[in-house]
């Protein structure tokens, strides 16, 4: 008798018999006229290249190459995503009944989870992270209790998080996986691991089939107006997601745009980059900390930091008024006082300073 795995312990009922849309691009036939998709025979006006005719392939397989590559694991292990949000949702479809279902989170943390949550009918069990002499912590083990004990089958960890900034050590996050074996699933966010001292999300992946990663392009290779992610698990956990997914989530541009990022030199490129960020993370934290009205500034392991204020709606008004745009976190509980200041360039980021400055904000 086989052993059953946690995916396929925790899939819906009713979809272990389901087997999703078959679209026209995902039947292997070969041919030269393609007369089964109802599409145009004529090319539209602004399409030289004849890229927007076709429905592009459901999950291109040069694009699933080139991510596996990336990110060391098998082809199979790999579902492209219009970026990481809907990764989040295609497990909330699968893994949560509609109206019965549970997830785990620690906010303060990305919002998505939550709201993919709340639009499923699924319950959202908060284990909120504490704020400490050294920073933001999850509590790994609160958030296990919370999910054996609320039946949840999702576990989300943003790691490093956002907006908090926190990096939480692997080996932390096998024991909650291995905890969680057999019960829920434990999704590792990592929108922001190349900007981390160390990324080993990838090694835990061969050992815990019920690990799931998220990854995207928007960050690191600055594709965010692209939508390109990804989901990273065993190859059994993304046929079962493939069955959910919307017929053709990818644009065909989107994905060109996704392929030149993924050259030799395109990645080259942007590990500079990330270089450069961390560079100045590091220089924009220390004088932040010096910085009138700047209550305090939490060390960040992603490309942003984020900071207390004495007055955040003077701080986030003088920003502004200089054409500084920073996020406002006040709404978030916990985070009263708080913005979230992307890293930018070195000059973007010295108008920061500059404004911080003159504008002597006090209590």
């Amino acid at each position: 008798m086989s052993i059953m795995t946690t995916a396929q312990a925790l899939l819906r009922a009713d979809l272990h018999d389901f087997d999703g849309y078959r679209s026209a691009r995902s039947t292997e036939a070969l041919g030269e006229i393609w007369l089964n998709a109802n599409e145009s025979p004529t090319t539209a006006a602004n399409d030289a290249d004849d890229l927007l005719r076709r429905y592009p392939e459901p999950q291109p397989q040069a694009l699933r190459e080139a991510m596996a590559a990336l990110y060391g694991v098998q082809v199979p292990q790999v579902l492209a995503t219009r970026g990481s949000d809907e990764g989040i949702d295609l497990l909330l479809r699968a893994f949560c009944v509609p109206g019965k279902g549970a997830i785990v989170i620690a906010p303060p943390v990305f919002g998505m989870y939550a709201v993919c949550a709340r639009l499923h009918g699924a319950h959202v069990l908060a284990v909120p992270a504490q704020d400490g002499e050294a920073g933001w912590r999850s509590d790994l083990g609160a958030m296990g209790q919370a999910a054996l004990r609320g039946g949840a089958r999702l576990v989300f960890v943003c790691n490093p998080g956002n907006p908090s900034g926190e990096a939480i050590p692997a080996d932390a996050i096998e024991r909650l996986a291995c905890r969680l074996r057999g019960k829920a699933l434990l999704v590792v966010d990592g929108a922001y691991a190349e900007f981390a001292d160390s990324d080993d999300g990838m090694a835990l992946l061969a050992g815990n089939e019920n690990l799931v990663l998220l990854r995207t392009l928007s960050k690191a290779h600055a594709l965010a107006g692209a939508r390109i992610g990804c989901v990273l698990a065993a190859a059994e956990l993304i046929d079962m997601l493939k069955r959910c997914q919307a017929p053709y989530p990818l644009a065909q541009p989107a994905v060109a745009a996704a392929l030149a990022a993924l050259t030799p030199q395109a990645l080259a490129r942007a590990r500079n980059a990330v270089v450069q960020v961390r560079s100045e993370r590091q220089r924009l934290l220390a004088a932040l900390r010096q910085s009138p009205g700047v209550r305090r500034v939490y060390s960040s392991q992603g490309n942003f930091l984020l900071l207390r204020c004495d007055d955040a709606q003077v701080t986030f008004a003088a920003l502004l008024a200089a054409g500084v745009v920073v996020r406002d976190m006040r709404a978030t509980p916990g985070l009263e006082d708080a913005l979230r200041i992307s890293i930018g360039t070195v000059q973007q980021n010295e108008r920061v300073l500059a404004v911080l400055a003159r504008s002597r904000v006090t209590t």
